[in-house]
């Protein structure tokens, strides 16, 4: 459990660490893009109400706080879940990463009403209109790892 603590805390720390910098320090509420090594990184303010792009938004308090415990609950049961099973070394490091991830994202939604994504990357001709988080990747490469990577359990 060790593995899973310290990588979700360092994970969230990165995570609400990149926001207040982008957020306040750059101002990025203010100027709403900030080009960095365009088109390849960029800034793009964006507050997301819903979950991954933009889906169930709204600025309504109940899908804030469904949002919220839904969150929670994940987190709690993938705790319950490395906690239980004897998992190997890289699922304990997947499940830091998707429980640090998705505290980042609620402490913003209890923050600021929404999360706040601004990573936007874009390249050869194509303009991505999303924008994302240090959250959202941890959140992402931590659900596919727990899913793809082998579990270190011997077979029965």
């Amino acid at each position: 459990m060790r593995i899973v603590f310290w990588t979700a805390f360092w994970i969230f720390l990165l995570d609400q660490a990149t926001k207040y910098l982008v957020v306040h320090a750059m101002d990025l509420r203010s100027l709403g893009a900030i080009d960095l090594w365009p088109p390849f990184i960029n800034l793009r303010m964006a507050w997301n109400y819903g979950i991954n792009f933009g889906i169930l938004a709204g600025d309504d308090p109940v899908t804030r706080w469904v949002l919220i415990a839904v969150a929670l609950v994940i987190a709690g049961a993938v705790l319950w879940w490395v906690h239980t099973e004897p998992l190997g070394r890289w699922h304990r490091l997947a499940a830091g990463l998707l429980v640090g991830g998705a505290l980042g994202n609620v402490i913003d939604r209890l923050i600021y009403g929404a999360v706040a994504d601004f990573l936007n990357m874009s390249c050869c001709g194509f303009t991505n209109p999303y924008a994302f988080n240090v959250a959202d990747i941890a959140v992402f490469v931590g659900a596919f790892g727990m899913v793809l990577l082998p579990s270190g359990k011997k077979p029965s």
